[in-house]
């Protein structure tokens, strides 16, 4: 009897279903297609040059990209888990400042910073023009100097602008660590070296994989920094194999290397944490009393900490900046002030959608009866770790396909030729950005809600509110700070994504990034420095915020 009641009560979820369930399995499979996309044209390609790749260019992409994002994990890890390790359990002059100061590369997308570099550094930049002027040099005969537009300024310069990300993991698990456990070492009589290999370290393992995991996601996803410094990588060969070979199929085929390369990374991040779980045993867990340092060490630990920040962050700044204001012309030219109302549009728009799917995918998996939704939320994350120029691809061919079909459809019909409607439109960059930013909107609004109780729902329902209702009247109001930093982030990345926009924007029309990449690539940085600059000022806003948090 049971048995029978139980069937009969699931009988109408499956004749008619949830409008939440459909909706929340629709938001997730926009989000996966185009990565279905993608491996569906690379193994069903119009023509197979697989065998061609193989032989000729990928093994050198794959070699220099192995190379580009090994490197620049390790030096990464150096920089930040140092300065982390210095901020934390030190105490030098500008230590205060210097724990913010070490987060403002963020703020600098890397290819501004290869840029930067080369103007600076080039034979008629600065710097060798100096050495020239001192040592009464004539030309470039008559000293060395190392090539700039090469492998290892290409690390250099991202090892320089990631390793923020590994400097926050790593001093949030210093921060966490128990003093006890270092008093206990000491009595050992091991001293600070040893204090840090031996016990701080593998206890901050797990977080600096991960960040050394989301590093090389980012170097692999790089084409601006990439390109400028002429080292061909697996990104740079999806540029060059479509838009050079014109054979879709081939570039395909690199991005699932690509896809393939990420999901090791992915395994790679949760292997390194397996078995490897420490635990604080104690009640109480006292905070890391910091050592006063004095003297020359005081000031050691102070210019450690502020080399990255001036590498990556001031220099390059000033030398951008210097070109901005030389000429004050640049800031009035009509395709600046374009380029920025695009640029406002396509990440306020992406912004604004993504928080909404996020939103109702996340309450939608919530509200449903089925298990469905709630399986795919992880699965949706996956947009994040994939390079814009593989979602670039799974994108335009689909869209183009549906164009074609309707534009056949109704001219048979009615007569009327409508041209393509999505491909070569902002809406088809907006949807890149949905897609390749869905994971900051879902963490954010998944934890968000996880926080609301429960006995909210049943005391709204039970005032009659319905389901829509309660998540517009309760929910929303409660999870409002989130959701607007959510929008935040997702708004500063957008304005800050290269790839994608290249490959997506329709003719003539320029983002800040792309105007940045165009003007810097036909070596005009004067025209190219004020959308940096722009570029630069949105990308602060993120870390005043980290910054303002890690103070409370």
């Amino acid at each position: 009897m049971v048995d029978k009641t139980s069937q009969i009560y699931k009988a109408p979820s499956i004749l008619r279903p949830d409008p939440w369930s459909v909706g929340a399995i629709v938001i997730a499979a926009l989000v996966i297609f185009p990565l279905l996309s993608v491996v569906w044209i690379a193994f069903f390609p119009t023509e197979n040059i697989w065998g061609h790749l193989v032989e000729t260019t990928l093994p050198r992409y794959l070699k220099n990209s192995l190379i580009l994002m090994f490197s620049v994990g390790i030096i990464s890890a150096a920089i930040g888990t140092g300065a982390a390790w210095l901020v934390v359990t030190a105490r030098f002059p500008f230590r205060r400042v210097l724990e913010w100061a070490l987060l403002m590369p963020l703020a600098l997308p890397a290819y501004i910073g290869a840029y930067a570099l080369v103007d600076f550094l080039e034979y008629a930049g600065p710097v060798q023009t100096l050495m020239r002027g001192w040592f009464g040099w004539q030309d470039s005969r008559d000293y060395w100097f190392p090539e700039i537009r090469s492998m290892w300024a290409a690390i250099f310069v991202l090892s320089l602008s990631m390793y923020p990300y590994i400097y926050l993991l790593a001093r949030a698990a210093f921060r966490e660590q128990s003093a006890n456990m270092i008093e206990v070492a000491r009595a050992l009589g091991s001293g600070p070296w040893a204090i840090f290999l031996r016990v701080a370290l593998p206890l901050a393992r797990p977080a600096i994989a991960a960040g050394m995991a989301i590093v090389m996601m980012e170097t692999l996803n790089d084409f601006g920094t990439v390109d400028f410094f002429a080292v061909q990588t697996l990104t740079t060969g999806i540029f060059t194999t479509w838009l050079l070979g014109y054979n879709a199929g081939g570039a395909a085929q690199i991005a699932c290397v690509i896809l393939a390369l990420v999901l090791f990374l992915a395994a790679f991040e949760k292997i390194s944490r397996r078995n490897r779980r420490y635990h604080n045993l104690s009640s109480k867990r006292v905070p890391v009393s910091p050592v006063i340092l004095s003297g020359g060490k005081a000031w050691l630990a102070s210019v450690a900490c502020f080399i990255p920040f001036a590498a990556g962050f001031a220099v390059p700044l000033s030398v951008i900046a210097s070109h901005a204001f030389e000429n004050p012309d640049y800031w009035l030219d009509a395709g600046l002030w374009r380029a920025t109302l695009n640029t406002l549009t396509l990440a306020g728009s992406a912004a604004v959608l993504t928080v909404l799917g996020a939103l109702f995918l996340v309450y939608g998996a919530r509200q449903s009866r089925s298990r469905l939704p709630r399986n795919l939320l992880p699965v949706t994350s996956i947009g994040y770790a994939a390079p814009g120029a593989v979602l670039a691809i799974g994108i335009l061919f689909p869209l183009a396909a549906f164009d074609n079909t309707l534009a056949d459809l109704i001219e048979g019909v009615f007569g009327w030729d409508i041209g393509l409607l999505l491909t070569g439109s902002a809406a088809a960059i907006v949807f890149a950005y949905f897609v390749r930013f869905f994971a900051i909107g879902l963490g954010s609004v998944d934890s968000a809600l996880g926080r609301v109780t429960p006995s909210m729902d049943m005391a709204s329902r039970s005032l009659g509110r319905g389901t829509g209702q309660t998540l517009r009247e309760i929910h929303v109001p409660l999870i409002r700070g989130s959701v607007l930093i959510a929008g935040m982030l997702i708004f500063v990345d957008g304005v800050k994504e290269l790839p994608a926009t290249l490959i997506l924007r329709p003719f003539n029309f320029d983002t800040l990034a792309t105007r940045v990449y165009s003007e810097a690539s036909l070596e005009n940085l004067g025209q190219a420095a004020p959308a940096a600059i722009f570029v630069t000022i949105v990308g602060l806003l993120p870390v005043v915020l980290l910054a303002r948090s890690s103070s409370k």
